[in-house]
């Protein structure tokens, strides 16, 4: 967004204006949140999102509402636009310090937006620390003073917002956690930044969204058979521990595929056969017969992981010798603790054939170690994918999808009730099952994402992981209705 800024001009649209459209939207947003409040204190700080809140501060008193700024800095030792707007309020401005929020209805949070990278200090972190014990409610500009907007984090105090105003399009702070809990509500507002700019940039990092995989959506031929929808393969764990295969299977099936077949010991599927009908059931005595499997039939996509348990390693080196794109999950993880440039090399010996890795955040802990990518969730992810040479779903409320490509989609869909054994194996099939039909493994990964999370919001409080491959179907046809419909447009 600071680029975004910074070429705007060349387009036509001079800062002061985009500066006057963002206030116009922080004081639309306040006085439709909160109607009633009449006594509002703008904090202000020393930069672009102090001129904000000076803007907002005048719109206010426009409205017939009490305004008082409460300023970080004063007007003379503000610079460009910030001055501009400062120079325009004409209400009551007092240091910082001398600000009583008791005294108001509402503060409107304007003293630092998503560039902060510093932790706040003195009067500033002091103004916040009054603000949040006050009880008031809390509008922020851009983002919540003291969050780190690139990331989520905090690296030190942060005012927590009820309801956070940001512009042109959102930040990764506003969907990763704890950020996203920490914006309470968020309002996109358009302040007129020409689509051609925002364009220019090349931003690499999507919210999780329909608009951005709908068109690689596989459509089912009306002339084809099942295996034109591909086939599936599942390594099933040993007899007691079949359970997460299964749920995988019944994601890939759910998810699409034409074809799903669970191969493992003769004992585990015999327990299989007693719970499923429409998956096809294959004797695998040991990891290395599925060589000959994958050899020897035409399947698409092998996953491997969900409850595999001892032979791990073996299966996942089968899989990933075949011809079949791959899903790898759980005891995967386990089986590479520590070693990722062992599964790295192993992927890389690959012809051009997709692999994607699902870990949650402990799995992804354990698979690199102390060696690990760091830096936020969203740096993680991406680094994850560009070593390993596959696209990587790190799961957990704010799940992000990375492909080695340098694109990366964040999740803001998962309802808390998706936090449940097994919902993690449901999801690999989902994305087994969209693979397998021809779908990209970006596209394939982030349309499983937000499947997964609409089937868990489609199934509520209550929620099991064999509840998710059956919630599917009406999901899927709410979202083919809002397709032909034209909607949900915007990545």
């Amino acid at each position: 967004m600071a680029e975004a800024d910074r070429r705007a001009p060349a387009e036509g649209v001079a800062g002061e204006m985009l500066m006057e459209a963002a206030g116009r939207a922080v004081a639309e947003a306040a006085l439709a949140r909160w109607p009633q409040a009449r006594r509002v204190l703008v904090l202000a700080g020393p930069g672009n999102n102090g001129g904000d809140g000076y803007v907002a501060a005048r719109r206010l008193a426009e409205s017939g509402r009490t305004v008082a700024v409460a300023a970080l800095a004063p007007v003379e030792a503000l610079r460009g636009d910030a001055a501009v707007m400062a120079a325009r309020w004409s209400g009551p401005t007092l240091p910082i310090g001398e600000a009583g929020p008791v005294d108001f209805d509402l503060v409107v949070d304007a003293l630092f937006g998503a560039g902060l990278a510093r932790p706040l200090a003195g009067v500033a972190a002091h103004a916040i620390g009054r603000a949040a014990d006050s009880g008031l409610p809390v509008l922020a500009v851009d983002v919540p003073s003291g969050l780190n907007g690139d990331t989520g984090a905090a690296a030190g105090a942060v005012l927590p917002a009820t309801l956070t105003v940001t512009f042109v399009r959102l930040k990764p702070g506003h969907l990763l956690y704890p950020g996203r809990a920490l914006c309470g509500e968020v309002v996109l507002a358009d302040i007129g930044m020409p689509g051609s700019v925002v364009a220019g940039v090349g931003a690499r990092t999507f919210l999780n969204r329909p608009a951005l995989w709908r068109t690689a959506f596989p459509e089912p031929n009306p002339q084809g058979h099942k295996y034109d929808r591909g086939h599936v393969l599942v390594w099933s764990g040993p007899e007691f521990a079949t359970g997460a295969a299964r749920l995988a299977a019944l994601g890939a099936a759910r998810g699409g595929a034409g074809a799903v077949t669970l191969a493992g010991p003769a004992a585990a599927l015999r327990v299989h056969a007693a719970h499923v009908s429409a998956i096809m059931l294959r004797p695998a005595a040991r990891p290395d017969d599925l060589h000959a499997i994958l050899a020897g039939r035409r399947f698409a996509i092998a996953i491997v992981g969900p409850g595999a348990g001892d032979g791990v390693e073996a299966a996942t080196d089968a899989a990933l010798a075949g011809a079949a794109a791959c899903v790898l999950d759980a005891d995967v993880f386990t089986a590479f603790a520590d070693r990722p440039n062992a599964l790295r090399d192993r992927i890389a010996e690959r012809p051009a054939r997709p692999v994607v890795v699902t870990p949650h955040e402990g799995e992804f802990g354990r698979l690199f170690g102390q060696g690990g990518p760091a830096g936020s969730k969203l740096d993680r992810a991406r680094e994850a994918a560009r070593r390993l040479g596959a696209t990587v779903v790190l799961k957990g409320p704010d799940t992000v999808v990375a492909s080695p490509d340098g694109r990366a989609a964040i999740a803001d869909n998962a309802p808390p009730w998706l936090a449940t054994a097994g919902a993690g194996d449901t999801l690999a099939g989902f994305c087994a099952g969209l693979l397998a039909q021809g779908m990209p493994a970006f596209e394939a990964a982030t349309a499983a994402v937000w499947l997964h999370g609409e089937a868990a919001r489609e199934v509520g409080p209550g929620l099991i992981a064999d509840d998710l491959p059956g919630a599917l179907p009406a999901v899927l046809r709410r979202f083919q209705s809002t397709v032909a419909e034209g909607g949900d447009s915007q990545p």
